[in-house]
């Protein structure tokens, strides 16, 4: 295995997914230390799975951002002149998903979430939707920060995509709908990632977990975060509710108006906390809600046939490769 890619040497595997296999590499010469992506094909439907491989690398190599990660080389590899596989070099982030360490502090909640609408921000303004926000989609850093990762079903603003792709529990209803897509839809991805976040319950979306599809729900009957944990400012727990609104149209209307209210809500939890409040945020180590949390995403024609055609086109890097523990301390790894 050490060489099937000429020039790199293996250090570790990181995980595996639907017909990927992610590595820790280092090339030999210069030390540098990278993750690899490779993508095979096993039968004629895997085309997506390579599709979404080269799309997430020449999307992500068109931004430059501390909060979004870089790809830096894909290899093709053909067999018979048919695409066989695909190989991407890719930064390595030392760090774990945010669906194994969920912080358990509302200040460091908001902290990440900042910089995570931060990166959006940034694909936004180079006209890409990320499509895809989920806590395993949000890398926390070891060193600090967060990286978004997994740009396979990115594509540019105002794209109608003619398969219904994302993650049940957080995937817009215009997603499910196949109608054309915008900011608003990374908003309602993040708000519903926040409202797990905060409160370690799902969102309910439009496609459950199991892949069937349901009424919309009537957002009266939902818990609001506040509600479910009064220590969550109101500013705070509206704001989460607003990105997750049926209709496009009453979310915040992009990323920058998104981030404003972030920081409104920082800043009154920062006077909670010189007021002596505890802003603590319940997390069990391997409850419901983390293994929610990590779920994949899905890629089908048909809804009907969701639990028969469970497609899993994102990739988990940190399925097999449990790593370190999650820090009780603000949900940081040791």
């Amino acid at each position: 295995m050490a060489d099937f890619v000429a020039g790199y040497n293996i250090i570790k595997k990181l995980g595996d997914g639907a017909r990927s296999h992610v590595f820790q590499v280092v090339h030999p010469e210069t030390g540098e230390v990278f993750a690899l992506k490779r993508v095979t094909r096993e039968a004629h439907e895997d085309t997506r799975f390579l599709d979404q491989a080269i799309n997430e690398h020449e999307i992500s190599i068109r931004f430059e951002h501390p909060y979004l990660r870089v790809s830096h080389e894909l290899r093709r590899v053909r067999k018979m002149l048919k695409l066989n596989e695909t190989q991407t070099i890719m930064e390595y982030v030392d760090g774990m998903g945010m669906d194994r360490a969920r912080p358990n502090r509302i200040d460091k909640t908001l902290e990440i979430f900042v910089q995570v609408a931060d990166g959006l921000h940034h694909m936004h303004e180079r006209g890409y939707l990320h499509t895809d926000i989920k806590p395993n989609n949000i890398l926390l850093r070891i060193t600090g920060g967060v990286k978004i990762i997994d740009f396979g079903q990115a594509c540019e603003i105002g794209f109608r995509k003619p398969r219904i792709q994302g993650t049940p529990d957080y995937i817009a209803p215009e997603q499910v709908n196949r109608k054309t897509l915008g900011k608003p839809t990374d908003v309602f991805n993040l708000g519903a990632t926040l409202y797990w976040a905060l409160t370690g319950q799902t969102y309910p979306t439009v496609i459950t977990k199991h892949g069937k599809r349901q009424d919309v729900p009537d957002q009266a009957e939902i818990p609001t975060p506040s509600k479910l944990n009064p220590e969550i400012p109101t500013v705070l727990s509206r704001l989460v509710m607003e990105c997750c609104e049926y209709e496009p149209y009453r979310r915040p209307k992009d990323m920058t108006e998104v981030i404003h209210r972030l920081e409104v809500a920082q800043a009154v939890v920062h006077t909670r906390l010189d007021e002596g409040h505890d802003l603590t945020i319940e997390v069990a180590p391997h409850d419901e809600a983390e293994v929610s949390g990590g779920q994949d995403s899905m890629d089908m024609d048909d809804l009907d046939e969701a639990v028969e055609r469970y497609d899993y086109s994102a990739f988990d890097e940190f399925t097999h490769d449990a790593g370190p523990e999650p820090d009780p301390d603000l949900g940081e790894m040791r």
